[in-house]
């Protein structure tokens, strides 16, 4: 598969490669009740919310992951809510079911289908390219052709997300409050929606010492060379903990998992750890991964819930453009939670806001390989 040859390109040096298995995907039906069918709005036209129904299929960390498959849930069910319309949710188990939970979807006569994340890129590629006239979005990657060159399809939208400019704030806290020196994060797998805040993450890291004098450690990412840890995959909580205990056992008292469920492995072995704490990401840690709102220093947050609705009803009401959707610091599509359970010094507090205005102005930009195209 061509998804597979494009990890392969990206590179994986660090990554500890996991299997996982489930039980074949089920369907979750809610909002308005009826038959489906596939009448109703063409690629360009608006529907009845009888006639209308949005879709979604979930990556394999599903929509209980407490991060962005369940944000992206959460978006399609509001705009359920507001439109009265009937959804479908279809949870992947494995990456062997992405192009059969796409295709089945498309046969029920979903007008506007979603796949959640990078690796539901070439499922939803293939499904628009083959059923122009019904729409369909993605979250967290762009469509490119063999060749690994940015292609453009007219019923497909990619949502997507400048999360390395909210990560470089976390970063200058984490640098700005660490008691040990020394910070750590880590990836599931190695794609460009998880490198980008462990990008952002580091160049923040970088900032706090050049401003500073200071010398604090990050362990688990090197920007330059775009090699460090990763799980493997998105569900493995063990091998979170396992990467954050070797963290730990090195020095580091922030950890920033960006895993998706993994991260509560993380979170697992930083709540048994003294003085430890964790910076989530996708959505605020504090309230999806309550059970450990004690360690959650921040979160570096994804507004997918708000994108995904906006996609939807503007679908519904025949406003459908593949125009890319980028979320930044400035239309608040990103941004970085409340900081919790730590004493941030006036200076501190004064720079995160300095530099979050540098990078809405445009006067900071954070450059990374793993930018989406703007």
């Amino acid at each position: 598969m061509r998804r597979v040859l494009k990890l392969a390109a990206l590179g994986a040096a660090a990554s500890l490669a996991l299997s996982a298995c489930g039980e074949a995907p089920e369907d979750s039906d809610t909002g308005s009740p009826g038959a489906a069918t596939s009448d109703g709005a063409d690629a360009t036209g608006a529907a009845g919310a009888e006639d209308f129904k949005a879709c979604m299929v979930s990556d394999s960390g599903g929509f209980d992951d407490q991060s962005f498959n369940q944000s992206g849930k959460e978006g399609l069910d509001l705009a359920a809510e507001e439109l009265s319309i009937e959804v479908v949710e279809v949870e992947s188990q494995s990456d062997a079911d992405y192009a059969t939970n796409v295709n089945n979807l498309v046969t029920q006569g979903c007008n506007l289908t979603i796949g959640v994340g990078f690796l539901l890129e070439d499922a939803i590629e293939t499904a628009a390219t083959e059923n122009p006239d019904t729409n369909f979005a993605l979250i967290d990657s762009a469509f490119s052709d063999a060749s690994f060159a940015p292609i453009t399809l007219d019923n497909a939208k990619p949502i997507l997300f400048n999360t390395a400019e909210a990560s470089y704030l976390a970063g200058y806290l984490a640098a700005g409050v660490t008691e040990s020196g020394t910070v750590a994060t880590f990836g599931g797998m190695q794609i460009p929606s998880v490198a980008i805040f462990m990008d952002g993450f580091a160049d923040g890291v970088a900032k706090y010492n050049e401003d500073n004098g200071t010398d604090v450690q990050l362990l688990g990412w090197d920007k330059e060379t775009q090699e460090g840890a990763f799980s493997g995959d998105f569900e493995n909580q063990s091998q979170g903990q396992t990467l954050t205990e070797q963290f730990i056992a090195q020095g580091a008292d922030i950890v920033m998992p960006v895993a998706g469920p993994v991260g509560l492995g993380a979170a697992a072995a930083a709540s048994e750890s003294d003085n430890v704490k964790i910076i989530w990401v996708d959505s605020d840690g504090y309230v999806t991964a309550s059970e450990y709102a004690d360690i959650m220093l921040t979160s570096v947050m994804k507004q997918i819930g708000p994108a995904v609705q906006d996609t939807v009803t503007e679908t519904y009401e025949g406003g459908f453009t593949n125009e890319p959707y980028v979320g930044t610091l400035e239309n608040e599509g990103v941004g970085l939670a409340e900081i919790r359970g730590t004493e941030v010094p006036q200076e501190l507090s004064d720079k995160l806001e300095e530099y979050t205005q540098a990078i809405i102005s445009g006067d900071l930009v954070i450059e990374t390989p793993n930018a989406p195209a703007q």
